[in-house]
């Protein structure tokens, strides 16, 4: 397993010149340095992508682009002040996604389903409608609580057209995204340990993963959709 990648701190001392000088000039003025910051990041992702592959199977890793689509948002500010990156799981049969968020003060590893599809999130609030037990032994397990907490997400204000608002999980049927969020303090992000902690934290959220994946790849006669 890969351990000796690290993040620095000269990551956090660009991204915090770059909130402070978000423009176009310091920016171009200030290329090369962005360029090997993005650099080591890329080099970390592909590190932890890496250390994945030993438990899990990634189809594809992303790094999120630096600048922003300002076209309908009220900051024009053209950066972000983050990096940023995504590992898909493989294929059909294994589903959710893995993130790495980091920003001076604001880092954060992220792992679940921010938009499901249509399809998806219907057939996962008609599980939740038959039975929601199983999900919530799992969401509730002390190990995956231990490094996750609590279940996040965006949620209805009443019940979803066709539910009924009086169901029992009706908070979990509300939901339009089921993902966990892990809020990271610069210290732990800089530290050599670092990697290691992102590969433990990604295994402890498997069980709710295995347990999605099975839920979106039946119907609800548990017989497999897949063909």
């Amino acid at each position: 397993m890969t351990s000796n990648v690290t993040i620095s701190k000269e990551v956090f001392d660009f991204l915090d010149e770059l909130k402070n000088n978000n423009n176009r000039d310091w920016f171009e003025a200030h290329k090369p340095e962005f360029k090997k910051r993005q650099s080591e990041v890329k080099a970390f992702l592909e590190a932890a992508k890496l250390n994945l592959n030993h438990h899990d199977e990634i189809e594809k890793m992303k790094l999120f682009r630096i600048y922003r689509d300002v076209r309908f948002s009220k900051d024009k500010t053209p950066y972000k002040t983050h990096f940023a990156g995504f590992f898909s799981r493989l294929g059909a049969h294994l589903r959710g996604g893995y993130y790495i968020h980091i920003k001076p003060g604001e880092s954060f590893l992220g792992a679940g389903f921010w938009a499901p599809n249509k399809e998806d999130l219907f057939r996962i609030r008609k599980e939740l409608e038959m039975d929601a037990d199983e999900f919530r032994e799992v969401i509730n397990q002390k190990e995956l609580k231990a490094v996750w907490g609590e279940l996040r997400g965006e949620e209805l204000k009443t019940a979803p057209i066709g539910f009924d608002k009086e169901h029992p999980d009706i908070d979990l049927i509300r939901k339009k995204q089921f993902v966990f969020m892990r809020q990271l303090s610069d210290k732990e992000v800089l530290s050599a340990s670092f990697l290691n902690e992102v590969d433990m934290s990604f295994k402890a959220i498997r069980p709710y993963f295995d347990l999605m994946s099975d839920i979106l790849t039946t119907n609800l006669n548990g017989e497999s959709v897949l063909e």
